[in-house]
């Protein structure tokens, strides 16, 4: 991890009088914070959880004796307020060719709703609308001339390119903001209802990842009113989304190749229906971003921004009663762990011109809301923000010989990350597994909302050809999502 973890010193620094073999960061430190964070004394550092009043404490702890100037609403804390989904009762009964039964929630069905009080539907017709995703510019719209309201829609999991083993439009297998836009359409077509049938690959996750979160209370920005309701959204198991397209004649391999034509349309699944009840509760909670400022020497010349989540999964009442702290060591004990450390180098190096500022984000994992928050209420101006290094997580793989860089071609940055790259014999590789939408993530969603700013992104992970002797997988402790 160290090898590479200069590079965002360098690079922010713009120094180039700096030996760039100096042991600027301490894996070892690095280390005993990710032990320390990931502790079950933490409980998981679920946000609005007993967990995050002992986190904040600790970062709070650390930046005040680093002596970063507090640049929250008060002290180093910067409120976020949220709205919180509770889903209290669940029931799903999926009809196929008259015979029915019950899916399980987090077992075969993944679901919630955003609608307060009791959710119903009444053996609701289904719609197939292949990947989903209207796209005018390539000519896809499977809603075309096909009436959805009122009924259940289901569709594939990712973009119809991620697998089709060419480039269609939407960026190949890299998967595009487009596969993040499905709900909504499903919701300004009317639908009752919002289904993905899981699939590994082009999710990039496993099925339990979703199932064993499954009642967990969804979140969002609370800004003075509750968005627009949507009914009934969630997952199914693959082998579920397999059987009821073959209950409607369609073969689940064969629909995923009519479903990359741009001249696909829905299809209304004859003898399959879905009837539901789901009851939710709605209740506003706060979380906090922790926010520091190490001040520059000439104000005028901005800014540098480092962030990272501080927030893991928290304790889950839904799992197994002997374990129930999902500890977050690796995602992203290691990213809040590296940015103490980065911030640590910088607090006792010389003063830089530009400012630099650390953010620790919360409720990263409840949809990246800390960091969209903190886009609209930025410590410095993001305007003369130069740039932003993202740290979310760190894969646990010792030194490497190259550096992974995310969203290949998508930053200005990436000319001045390969000339110090070279300068420690590093290389730099492009992300392997762009199926999982990481640049993605990065350029629409928290930490892109202040790229769409003008805020140059850096974001990259640990680089994966090992030094001899490194260590080959993460020796860290995994619970379940909350790795």
């Amino acid at each position: 991890m160290t090898r590479w973890l200069p590079l965002l010193l360098l690079t922010a620094a713009t120094t180039a009088s700096a030996d760039p073999r100096a042991p600027i960061l301490s894996a070892a430190r690095i280390k005993a914070d990710v032990k320390t964070l990931s502790a079950d004394d933490f409980h998981g550092r679920g946000p609005t959880q007993p967990g995050e009043a002992i986190t904040l404490a600790f970062l709070e702890k650390r930046f005040a004796a680093l002596g970063l100037r507090p640049a929250g609403d008060a002290g180093y804390r910067q409120t976020v307020p949220l709205l919180r989904w509770t889903r209290e009762t669940a029931r799903f009964d999926l009809s196929l060719g008259g015979k029915t039964e019950a899916l399980r929630p987090g077992v075969e069905i993944a679901a919630s709703s955003r609608i307060v009080g009791t959710t119903t539907l009444d053996r609701a017709g289904v719609v197939f609308v292949g990947y989903g995703v209207v796209e005018p510019r390539l000519g896809y719209d499977p809603y075309r001339g096909v009436d959805v309201r009122g009924k259940v829609v289901v569709a594939l999991a990712g973009d119809p390119d991620v697998e089709a083993g060419r480039d269609l439009g939407f960026g190949g297998r890299a998967s595009s903001p487009a596969a993040r836009t499905k709900l909504a359409e499903a919701q300004k077509h009317g639908a009752a209802a919002f289904f993905q049938i899981h699939d590994t690959f082009p999710s990039s996750y496993p099925w339990l990842q979703l199932a064993n979160s499954d009642a967990v209370p969804g979140y969002a920005l609370d800004t003075g009113s509750v968005p627009p309701a949507f009914g009934i959204r969630g997952t199914l198991r693959n082998d579920i989304g397999v059987a009821l397209l073959r209950q409607g004649g369609l073969d689940y391999a064969a629909a995923k190749r009519a479903a990359q034509r741009a001249d696909f349309r829905g299809v209304a699944l004859q003898g399959v229906a879905l009837s539901a009840d789901v009851r939710t509760s709605l209740d506003r909670a706060v979380s906090h971003n922790i926010v520091g400022i190490l001040p520059g020497t000439d104000p005028a010349a901005g800014s540098i921004l480092y962030g990272a989540h501080w927030d893991a999964y928290g304790e889950n009442a839904f799992d197994p009663p002997a374990d129930r702290i999902r500890n977050g060591a690796v995602d992203n004990g290691t990213g809040t762990a590296t940015l103490l450390e980065i911030a640590r180098a910088f607090a006792g190096a010389p003063r830089l011109r530009r400012s630099v500022v650390f953010a620790l984000w919360t409720a990263e994992e409840k949809g990246l809301l800390g960091a969209t928050w903190y886009a609209d209420h930025p410590a410095l101006p993001l305007a003369t923000t130069a740039a932003q290094f993202n740290l979310d997580p760190h894969v646990v793989l010792g030194r490497t010989r190259d550096l992974e860089l995310i969203g290949v071609g998508r930053t200005p940055l990436e000319q001045d990350l390969a000339r110090v790259a070279a300068a420690q014999g590093l290389r730099i590789v492009p992300e392997e597994n762009t199926e999982a939408g990481w640049a993605c993530r990065a350029s629409t969603s928290a930490r892109g909302a202040i790229w769409c700013a003008g805020v140059p992104l850096r974001a990259s992970g640990s680089g994966r050809a090992t030094m001899p002797n490194a260590i080959t997988r993460p020796a860290t402790r995994s619970n379940r999502a909350g790795t």
